[in-house]
């Protein structure tokens, strides 16, 4: 009764051949260097025909990387992040803020003397 139904015995998941023959051949390979201003240096593998860009980000620090180790992409400029009112106000004087609410909170007024459901 020992190994009755057991039809994958002495294998374990995932086990089976491994070789090229299985997967097919790998295609043919160039590796690039990045370097980014951290001094950091990555080696990138892309497939021979395809076209490698001129930049990269570093996978250590996650600044640009280019691909000459003297003259390495200066990190970018983080913006920080602004409010939907940061931006109006960068568009209106408080003269034109003022004239906006005087007549939204006018409209208002009229709409509830008129009965209007305001939510």
């Amino acid at each position: 009764m020992a190994g009755a139904g057991n039809a994958i015995r002495g294998s374990r998941v995932g086990a089976g051949p491994m070789g090229e023959a299985e997967r097919g051949e790998a295609a043919p390979r160039q590796s690039v260097t990045y370097f980014c201003s951290h001094e950091h240096r990555s080696v990138v593998t892309f497939a021979l025909e395809a076209v490698a860009p001129d930049s990269w980000d570093c996978p250590r620090c996650g600044l640009p990387a280019g691909l000459d180790a003297e003259n390495a992409p200066p990190a970018t400029k983080i913006e920080p992040y602004k409010t939907h009112l940061a931006y109006v106000k960068e568009r209106r004087s408080e003269d034109e803020a003022k004239d906006i609410l005087d007549e939204a909170l006018a409209t208002l007024r009229s709409r509830r003397k008129s009965g209007d459901i305001i939510f």
